[in-house]
């Protein structure tokens, strides 16, 4: 692995560009997906905070679609040589509202890729930062974590729950289904099985059930945050902790603080452990 991480760093540096574009029926679907009842979008309406997560899926043709529905590895992204990948986190920097019509613009750079160690055995985190160019200039600045990891050891109990980070002066119940799954994955082309393939995310990756898309937990926290704070967000760091499932309830939190210039957020899973957590910091 030592060997392989000298390779994967060649990485570091390459850049990847890209065009895509606000459109109504996107909006308007991903409205749909998150059961809200907003009018038709017009063109130059604001974009909501955190719904630019449907802009620039990545599109590979079938023939070049891994054995877990990602895109194969090696294009952009390294070639990490360990077989499970998931979102881990990101921070994300608003720096002005997309716009309904607008044309972006995304220049992807590869930062860093960082061998560890943990609980479940070796890991590689690759972290990628990308800025979208609206017609106005630059709208959002994002780094993504994604991590890649080992196969757990048969019958490995799972991580030890955290408990909640602060008191929850907001929150929300949800409960996703496979529906709700289906549909954010469609709107972001996201193909990853462990999403909608029952037998495959149970029988190959060994997890009870279809597993939450971490960027549709992170848009429940935009949401949670849209709804209650006083002034719009301007920056968010989340970090994804633990996987949670369809049909089982997850707790959206929120604590701002005194002067509701920042606050805490995280979700919370059917059994009361921390899967994901996050810190804002608001207008």
């Amino acid at each position: 692995m030592t060997h392989d991480i000298e390779k994967l760093k060649e990485w570091i540096g390459q850049k990847e560009t890209d065009i895509d574009y606000v459109t109504i029926p996107a909006v308007n679907r991903l409205a749909a997906t998150l059961d809200r009842d907003d009018p038709m979008p017009k063109f130059g309406d604001l974009l909501p905070i955190g719904w630019h997560s449907i802009l620039f899926p990545r599109v590979v043709r079938h023939s070049q679609i891994g054995k877990d529905g990602h895109p194969e590895r090696g294009d952009f992204l390294p070639p990490v040589p360990l077989p499970r990948r998931m979102f881990a986190g990101k921070r994300i920097t608003i720096h002005q509202q997309l716009q309904v019509g607008d044309e972006v613009r995304r220049e992807s750079t590869i930062q860093s890729v960082t061998p560890k160690t943990g609980r479940t055995g070796q890991m590689v985190f690759v972290t990628v930062k990308t800025d979208m160019i609206g017609p106005r200039g630059v709208a959002i600045t994002e780094e993504q974590d994604i991590v890649y990891r080992e196969e757990p050891a048969k019958g490995a109990p799972p991580p030890e729950p955290q408990p909640a980070p602060g008191t929850a002066v907001w929150q929300k119940i949800i409960t996703p289904d496979p529906v709700m799954l289906f549909r954010y994955s469609a709107l972001t082309f996201n193909g990853h099985r462990i999403h909608y393939d029952h037998p495959y995310v149970t029988g190959v990756e060994g997890y009870p059930e279809r597993v939450m898309n971490g960027g549709l937990t992170t848009l429940l926290v935009f949401e949670l945050a849209r709804a209650h704070a006083k002034t719009p967000l301007k920056f968010i760091a989340s970090r994804n902790v633990r996987p949670m499932f369809v049909n089982r309830p997850i707790s959206v939190c929120g604590e701002p603080s005194a002067d509701g210039k920042s606050a805490k957020l995280w979700t919370m899973d059917d059994q009361g452990a921390l899967s994901l957590t996050a810190t804002a910091e608001f207008q």
